[in-house]
C-alpha cells in the first residue's frame, strides 16, 4: 500500500518550537512559506492545531494547489449539524477533496468551551453519536431524525454537500480501548503517538480486533513521531540533546492536568528505557511529560528511514512527522526522507508482485 506523509501546520514558529506554547499573534508570511514548503516537499497533508484549525487550512489552501489538511477536531465543543455546515462549506472554498476532519476525544472535559463530561468511555460514546450526525448531515438527500443519549436532531438537512464522496474523510485519534470500536465504525485512518514497535503492533492488534468484531474494515493506520536528523550519527544526537535541554527548560506542565491514556503509555515506554528500537527516542516525551506525539526518530536519514520502514512493516501506512524547526525540518524531511521512504515501499510492491505472479 502507497504510504502518506503528513506535515504540521502552525501560524507562527514559536509555536511548535522546544517548550513554545500557543500565544502570539498570526505570521500570515510564514504561514504561506510553511504550506508551501510542505508542498514543494511532496507532503500529502498538514495537521492543522492550532487556533481555530478550519481557518487556517482554509487560508494555507488559497497559497497553495495540493496539498491536503487533517483538521484537529473537538467532537461536542459546537453542535454536530454546524461542524457538518462549516466542513462543507471550507471543502468546497478549498477546491474539494482536500480536507479531512480529525477527530479528537480530548482526555478530559473542557469547562472554559462550556463542555463538562468526564467519563472517557462516554465521552467517546458521544464522539460516536456526534460523527453519525455529520456523516448523515454530509450525505442525507432529505431532513433527518436522529435520538440518541447525547444528541438529539430533528428535520435537520445540509443542503450543501461535501465536494469529497461520500463524504469529506474522517480520521479518529486515541489509545483508550473504548476509542477503536468508534474509530472502525466511523474513521478510514487511526492516529497513533511514536511507541516502541512492539506497543505499536499490539495496538494495532487491537484496532483490527475491533473491526473485526463490529464486521467492517479496519482502518489504515497513521504514526505521529518527529524525526531529529544530522549528516552523522553524533551529529544527530547532539542536535537532539540540544532539544532536550530546551524542553526541559522551557516546559511548563499544567496544574492537574489529566494525564490520557497516550501520555501513560509513553511515560511508560520510557521508563523501560530511554532509547528503543533502531532510532526511537523517548527523552523528548519524557520532558513534556508525555503530553503530546513528543517522541522522536533521531539518526542519519538513512536511520531514519530504515526505522520508518520497520513501521511500516507492521502495518503503518501514514505517518505524521513535525519537527522543532518546521519551515526548515519540512524542507529537509523532503530531501532526504520522503522519497527515499516512498521509493523503497514502490520497490518492495514490486517486488511482492513479481513474486505472485
Amino acid at each position: 500500500m502507497p504510504v502518506e506523509f503528513v506535515g504540521g501546520l502552525f501560524p507562527r514558529n514559536q509555536l511548535s518550537g522546544p517548550g513554545g506554547n500557543n500565544a502570539g499573534s498570526i505570521d500570515l508570511e510564514y504561514l504561506r512559506n510553511l504550506g508551501r514548503a510542505h508542498e514543494q516537499a511532496d507532503f500529502d497533508s498538514v495537521l492543522t492545531l492550532t487556533n481555530d484549525p478550519l481557518h487556517t487550512a482554509t487560508y494555507v489552501a488559497a497559497h497553495t494547489e495540493r496539498l491536503k489538511f487533517m483538521i484537529a477536531h473537538r467532537p461536542a465543543v459546537i453542535a454536530p449539524t454546524i461542524a457538518a455546515r462549516a466542513f462543507a462549506t471550507a471543502d468546497h472554498y478549498t477546491g474539494g477533496g482536500r480536507l479531512r476532519l480529525h477527530a479528537i476525544t480530548g482526555i478530559t472535559a473542557e469547562p472554559g468551551h462550556g463542555e463538562f463530561l468526564i467519563d472517557k468511555d462516554e465521552r467517546y460514546a458521544r464522539t460516536g453519536e456526534y460523527l453519525e450526525i455529520v456523516k448523515r448531515a454530509w450525505t442525507s438527500t432529505e431532513p433527518f431524525d436522529f435520538e440518541g443519549k447525547y444528541f438529539t436532531v430533528k428535520g435537520a438537512f445540509n443542503p450543501l454537500k461535501p465536494v469529497a464522496k461520500p463524504h469529506v474523510p474522517i480520521s479518529f485519534a486515541g489509545s483508550s480501548d473504548a476509542a477503536y470500536h468508534v474509530a472502525v465504525r466511523h474513521s478510514d485512518l487511526y492516529a497513533l503517538w511514536g511507541e516502541p514497535l512492539v506497543d505499536v503492533k499490539e495496538q494495532i492488534a487491537k484496532l483490527h480486533a475491533a473491526a473485526d468484531l463490529a464486521g467492517v474494515k479496519a482502518p489504515r493506520v497513521s504514526l505521529s513521531v518527529r524525526l531529529i536528523l544530522g549528516e552523522t550519527e553524533d551529529l544527530a544526537w547532539q542536535k537532539a540533546y540540544k532539544i532536550q535541554a530546551a524542553l526541559e527548560k522551557n516546559y511548563k506542565p499544567i496544574p492537574n492536568r489529566v494525564q490520557g491514556t497516550g501520555s501513560k503509555r509513553l511515560m511508560a515506554a520510557a521508563e523501560r528505557g530511554e532509547r528503543h528500537d533502531r532510532a526511537l527516542w523517548m527523552a523528548t516525551a519524557s520532558a513534556v511529560g508525555g503530553s503530546h506525539d513528543s517522541t522522536a526518530l533521531v539518526g542519519t536519514p538513512d536511520t531514519v528511514v530504515a526505522a520508518l520502514l520497520d513501521y511500516y512493516d507492521i502495518g503503518v501506512t501514514t505517518f505524521l512527522n513535525r519537527g522543532y524547526d518546521p519551515l526548515y525540518d519540512a524542507i529537509d524531511y523532503g530531501r532526504y526522507i520522503i522519497p527515499a521512504v516512498r521509493e523503497e515501499v514502490r520497490r518492495r510492491e514490486l517486488h511482492a508482485a513479481q513474486k505472485s505472479a
